[in-house]
């Protein structure tokens, strides 16, 4: 039987994304390259790998089973060539980085400026989408790694690793410091219009266990998916909304916003990196992950 490594590696895409057009873009070869190849293993084979429909390929029992075996080689092969470009310089690579937006703007953003200052030839790649997607495509290989908002749900194919912590708070603008004294209690927030961050969101999943922790049922006023414009809202005195004290330092400061003392506090939690835990990363993503771990 004459098969070869490029058939597997075919079948192992095209298997992973369901989808022969997306392993064709992957690949960087055509669709009816990628076609003939699955149509020729499967006639080697003699068997039926792949159900046709017209939103893409599943695999059959068959192919479920082949699929088994042919992950684990090509995730090897995959490594092991990982392990070899720790080897080289870095004088050329790429990073396909995934994170909200909010989180590369005040986390992500000051670390790859040093990781550009010290190697300014590697190519960087930002996908900011929910992190539902995020993870999908981390573990396609589509990505990387994810900086994301913990906590989250510990899997054994993924690798979390704590960067830094930070301390969720609520803010109003000067009008609602003053109504409230800057202080209330948790239950007492009911008599404020509210701004949060739309589900699904790691944060407002945050938010929700609190509440729920706490025994309180808060109802937003607004949902708005992005991070910054609640904050424009709440500054402009849309009413009280959820922030992430570090990242607003600089409205703090300035007074556009205020913190509003509730009781009982918000936890604290993290901010961490995602790998896939059977994946050895190019040396280019384990440079970034050093930075970012002030190695």
């Amino acid at each position: 039987m004459n098969l070869n490594y490029e058939s597997y590696k075919i079948f192992y895409y095209v298997a992973t994304y369901g989808s022969i057009s997306k392993a064709a873009e992957q690949l960087l070869i055509s669709q009816p390259a990628v076609s003939f190849q699955v149509k020729s293993l499967e006639e080697q084979l003699g068997v039926t790998l792949f159900v046709r429909t017209k939103k893409g390929v599943t695999l059959t029992e068959e192919g479920k089973v082949f699929f088994h075996y042919i992950k684990e080689g090509i995730e090897n092969f995959t490594n092991g060539e990982h392990a070899l470009t720790n080897l080289k310089d870095l004088d050329y690579g790429s990073i396909r980085i995934g994170a909200s937006t909010t989180v590369s703007k005040y986390v992500l953003m000051p670390y790859l400026e040093k990781f550009h200052e010290k190697y300014p030839n590697i190519d960087i790649q930002i996908i900011n989408t929910l992190t539902e997607t995020l993870l999908t495509d981390l573990r396609n290989g589509s990505l990387d790694l994810l900086l994301l908002n913990l906590p989250m749900e510990e899997t054994k194919d993924l690798k979390i690793q704590k960067v830094m912590s930070v301390h969720d708070i609520f803010v109003g603008n000067k009008k609602y410091y003053n109504l409230t004294n800057g202080k209330l209690k948790l239950e007492e927030l009911k008599q404020y219009p509210l701004l949060f961050q739309k589900a699904p969101s790691n944060t407002r999943n945050f938010l929700n266990q609190y509440l729920k922790k706490n025994q309180v049922s808060l109802t937003p006023k607004m949902e708005i998916v992005s991070y910054n414009l609640i904050m424009d809202f709440i500054k402009i005195g849309f009413g009280i909304g959820y922030a992430t004290e570090e990242f607003i330092k600089e409205e703090l400061k300035k007074k556009e916003l205020y913190k509003i003392q509730v009781t009982p506090e918000v936890p604290e939690r993290f901010i961490g990196i995602v790998t896939r835990s059977q994946s050895i990363p190019n040396y280019s993503v384990k440079k970034l992950i050093d930075i970012i771990n002030n190695k």
